[in-house]
């Protein structure tokens, strides 16, 4: 990871990511945001500016901050930065695993051999990902979210907060897991479950 680098991204989460770039011994310089009530305020002491631009950014090492999926998308397919990815040091990472740009591993979380995980995703605050995983590209794993083994996530899915994977079941792309699901057959994409077992409450547009 580099020593400086840039956020996208001022808001709540950007604060989370500042603490593990920190605790990881880098240091977080700028953070630009389109939101121009946080011009030149500061966030956990990083200047915030705006608005988010490739003139600004260029091809710096930069993060993006920002919990949502579809934004993270979007930014990243308009901006040309040297996207880095940083995992807190109190995670427990087997060194098998493949992480890509932009990922972020927060404390407490824990992945397991073989398992790979795409660009742009979020392992949050003490998430657990097993043996033989594969997280596709701008996912998010809420905090306490759980992956057993050979499960496939894939691009855009949000998992709530303590949501579950059953063993090799798939969760189909851009659908979401409400906080506390417990998935045990295979979602389809672009589809929301709830409840325990998981149910399909709506198919999303």
């Amino acid at each position: 990871m580099p020593d400086r680098i840039v956020l996208v991204g001022a808001g709540g989460h950007a604060k989370v990511v500042i603490a593990t770039v920190r605790d990881a011994g880098g240091d977080v310089v700028v953070a630009y945001d389109d939101d121009q009530t946080r011009w030149g305020q500061q966030i956990l002491g990083v200047p915030i500016k705006g608005p988010i631009s490739g003139e600004e950014i260029g091809t710096a090492p930069a993060i993006i901050a920002i919990g949502d999926n579809r934004a993270r998308q979007s930014i990243a397919a308009r901006l040309h930065a040297q996207w880095v990815s940083v995992c807190h040091p109190n995670t427990t990472v087997h060194p098998s695993v493949s992480i890509g740009p932009g990922t972020v591993v927060f404390a407490g979380a824990v992945i397991q051999p073989d398992t790979t995980i795409g660009a742009h995703s979020i392992l949050n605050t003490a998430a657990t990902v097993d043996h033989d995983c594969i997280v596709g590209d701008f996912v998010h794993i809420g905090p306490a979210g759980c992956l057993c083994g050979g499960v496939t996530v894939n691009e855009g899915v949000l998992l709530g907060v303590g949501a579950k994977v059953a063993p090799n079941i798939e969760v189909g792309p851009w659908s979401t897991a409400g906080a506390g699901a417990v998935c045990v057959v295979d979602v389809p994409g672009s589809t929301t479950v709830v409840g325990v077992p998981a149910r399909s409450v709506k198919a999303d547009a």
